[in-house]
């Protein structure tokens, strides 16, 4: 009886050990033949989809950043009217482009139709129209490294936004951060390698880790066009204030001393500096940096997929995918740590709607103070606290994950905005009573989008006629212009799996 039971026991246990023999050749022969080309991919290929067919998982998981269902207490991926969110806003940016539409980024896939649609980038007519440089393509995609090549850079960034209509069409993908021989990240965007150089740093000794961010690095950052650089004066160049440091009192100075604005309010006359959107920089003076976890550790974290390891290219907010982002180290129960990134969160937007609130009271009071014959010379201190504080107020309300990455930092910026708002209102009443203004000013209705653009004189009808007419007459002729040229492209030549 006990040969019977050890003999089944036997063949059981052999059974199982063939199984697991099987299924551990099944993966090392997955394994094996996972990056078997199928077509060669050319140096400057900006078609995804041609990437695609070499690496299918990764390829794959890109495609889901199509994906707009997720929404989180800051960001997500759905389309969001911020203006509509927040009205306080179209004040603050009076005069800028921002002031007209600011929606949240639904993401990498929508880059270039994100772009089209808003009303920042106007209504042409003809490729030499609009407002926009072709600067404000740089990040949109790979078909900027591509015509970087063909053009020169200085040469790119001179023409206009509308020109590259129908040469910017295929959304941020693979070619802005891989090279195409071996795969290993690499910088596409001149504008970083020139940041570190100014820095007096070498980037192509960064290790493959610092890459994982680098790579974000290169768009996810602050900026500004500097229209005066050396060799390429009048042109709208791309780059980094980074010369003084990474934090918001480094790039200030940095803006101060070179006197660059981007815009003057145009109700308080201030010369304002808009943060774009200081990711890189606030992911910096975080924890997370400080441990060493890249951008990609949580936002583009590893998946397997039978005997494949690989990165997941959905691209999305950490808190959308917790098991395999936050717990690899964080232990704790999922709704705990959302709960703990949205508590963070949360107190960081209670004082910057405090700071919002006394910026606006203080563009309105200045141009009060405008009204009643204040000179330059009595505005001068009074525009440059309006200006820093907007500045600290703009750095951390435009870096999308600025109150989670570093939220220590957060609200010592916003506390030091807090105090120059203040410092402006302060000297603002001052001056008021001196013109023999006592009353408290008026506060004009601003508790919708539509009552603020109307209350700083924008026609959004106007705008928004424009938009259309350019979506429908000029750029579907363009995009056909680039389908033209996109068909005349070599598919590559396919490589044999049997090689």
């Amino acid at each position: 009886m006990k040969n019977k039971v050890l003999f089944v026991v036997t063949i059981i246990v052999v059974f199982l050990l063939g199984l697991l023999a099987s299924s551990i050749i099944n993966r090392k022969s997955e394994a094996k033949y996972k990056y078997v080309p199928n077509v060669l991919i050319g140096e400057n290929e900006p078609r995804n989809a041609e990437w695609g067919k070499n690496y299918p998982r990764e390829y794959q998981s890109y495609l889901q950043t199509a994906d707009t269902s997720v929404t989180t207490y800051q960001g997500g991926s759905s389309m969001r009217d911020m203006l509509e969110e927040d009205p306080r806003l179209v004040v603050l940016w009076a005069g800028y482009g921002f002031s007209k539409d600011y929606s949240q980024g639904r993401g990498h896939y929508y880059a270039i139709d994100d772009i089209h649609n808003s009303l920042r980038t106007g209504g042409p007519e003809e490729k030499e129209d609009g407002p926009m440089p072709a600067t404000c393509w740089t990040c949109k995609g790979p078909d900027v490294p591509r015509l970087m090549e063909e053009k020169g850079v200085a040469e790119f960034y001179s023409g206009t936004w509308a020109e590259n209509v129908s040469e910017v069409v295929n959304p941020i993908g693979c070619a802005d951060c891989h090279d195409p021989n071996n795969m290993k990240l690499r910088i596409t965007r001149p504008a970083l390698v020139e940041a570190f150089q100014a820095m007096g740093k070498d980037i192509t000794q960064a290790t493959h880790q610092e890459m994982r961010s680098l790579v974000c690095a290169q768009c996810h950052v602050e900026y500004y066009f500097d229209k005066n650089k050396p060799g390429s004066e009048g042109t709208q160049y791309l780059t980094f204030p980074w010369e003084n440091g990474f934090t918001s009192e480094d790039m200030e100075k940095y803006y101060d001393d070179i006197e660059f604005s981007d815009w003057t309010h145009t109700i308080s006359k201030a010369p304002m500096l808009k943060a774009q959107h200081p990711d890189y920089e606030t992911y910096l003076t975080g924890v997370h940096a400080d441990r060493g976890v890249s951008c990609a550790d949580c936002h583009m974290p590893y998946k397997s997929e039978g005997g494949q390891k690989f990165t997941d290219h959905h691209l999305q907010s950490p808190l959308n995918n917790v098991a395999n982002s936050c717990q690899v180290c964080h232990r704790e129960e999922s709704d705990k740590l959302i709960e703990n990134v949205y508590d963070r969160q949360r107190k960081a937007t209670e004082n910057r709607i405090k700071l919002e609130d006394l910026l606006v009271k203080a563009h309105i009071e200045a141009g009060k103070a405008w009204e009643l014959g204040a000179t330059e010379a009595q505005m001068k201190d009074i525009l440059m606290s309006i200006r820093h504080a907007q500045w600290r107020w703009d750095y951390t309300a435009a870096s999308h994950g600025a109150s989670f990455h570093s939220p220590v930092e957060v609200g010592r910026v916003l506390g030091s905005g807090l105090a120059e708002a203040q410092e402006a209102r302060v000297k603002l009443v001052r001056l008021l009573a001196n013109l023999g203004y006592t009353d408290a000013v008026p506060m004009p209705d601003i508790s919708s989008k539509e009552k603020a653009q109307k209350f700083i004189g924008l026609d959004m009808e106007k705008l928004i006629n424009e938009k259309e007419k350019f979506k429908t007459n000029a750029m579907p002729k363009w995009l056909e212009e680039a389908k033209a040229r996109e068909g005349k492209m070599d598919s590559k030549k396919v490589v044999s799996n049997n090689n």
